[in-house]
């Protein structure tokens, strides 16, 4: 898994390409937690995603609450295959996707 961030001003777009799954959902929340400190919109970019596990789902959903009440939080460019999971889990219904 590889994480790129750019962060301007209020607003932080992540990028998070390859797997994110058991292995490493706990590197991308360590990363992402003290990037939200003064956010008031996040993006996450999962144009280069390939796989998504429930550990994976947690770290998005733990990000979506840090924001409730700061700001929002958008997820962009989900593949066919985390769409799919998106809308089996519901998280489709918890997330803004566009």
């Amino acid at each position: 898994m590889e994480i790129r961030m750019n962060r301007s001003e209020d607003k932080l777009t992540v990028e998070v390409i390859g797997r994110l799954d058991t292995l490493t959902s706990r590197e991308f929340e360590t990363k992402l937690e003290p990037e939200l400190e003064g956010i008031k919109e996040l993006i996450v970019d999962l144009k280069e995603l390939k796989y998504i596990s429930s550990a994976g789902l947690r770290v998005l959903l733990g990000a979506a609450k840090a924001m409730e009440g700061r700001g929002e939080m958008t997820v962009k460019n989900p593949s066919e295959e985390v769409m799919d999971v998106f809308i089996l889990t519901g998280f489709d219904d918890v997330f803004k996707i566009e």
